[in-house]
């Protein structure tokens, strides 16, 4: 049997999303409000980068200063539950309904959509920044500093790409770091 909830997008804090899902979803466990409330979704991708050398991780939202909540929000007579709208309205963190008072719930295309893009991005934690072999680019510093050069190779894992640079006439092969670099406003 299928739950009887629809998803609704809420509007939250910036930079307090985690903490208002968080705050909502032990007010449900304690309140016992899980028949109403059925789940609470905040899509987040692991995201990389390289600084000094270091490899660092972090998740970064979809869709930031909004979360998503399946709730039973809309009673058998096609009225809004009130108490079950001002229970997820009035949590730490949660600004309001996107819609307000008449809160529109999301197609499920739409819930799929954010589903398809959670399971894609799971457990594959991607550069903050990509490159690709080709792409023309300018070193912002080292001993190559303001050399645009061409992107010979990614190294992804290690946060380091190799560059063709012309010196002297030349090409010559450079090593640098994802920071060392920035994408060419030309390209």
């Amino acid at each position: 049997m299928e739950k009887p909830g629809q998803w609704y997008t809420l509007q939250s804090l910036s930079g307090k999303e985690n903490k208002a899902r968080l705050d909502l979803e032990r007010r449900v466990e304690q309140d016992s409000m899980q028949e109403f409330v059925l789940e609470v979704l905040l899509p987040t991708e692991k995201v990389t980068t390289v600084r000094q050398g270091k490899k660092i991780t972090q998740n970064r939202k979809f869709y930031p200063g909004y979360l998503f909540v399946n709730v039973d929000l809309i009673d058998e007579n096609g009225n809004t539950r009130e108490d079950v709208w001002h229970f997820v309205k009035d949590t730490y963190g949660i600004i309001n309904f996107l819609g307000g008072d008449r809160p529109v719930p999301l197609s499920d295309e739409e819930i799929q959509e954010i589903r398809r893009k959670l399971e894609v991005t799971e457990d594959v934690a991607k550069p903050k920044i990509e490159y690709t072999v080709g792409e023309i680019i300018k070193i912002k510093e080292g001993p190559f500093e303001s050399f645009e050069g061409t992107v010979t190779e990614v190294d992804a894992d290690r946060g380091k790409l190799q560059v063709s640079v012309i010196i002297f006439g030349r090409s010559t092969p450079v090593d640098v770091e994802y920071d060392q670099v920035e994408k060419n406003e030309f390209d």
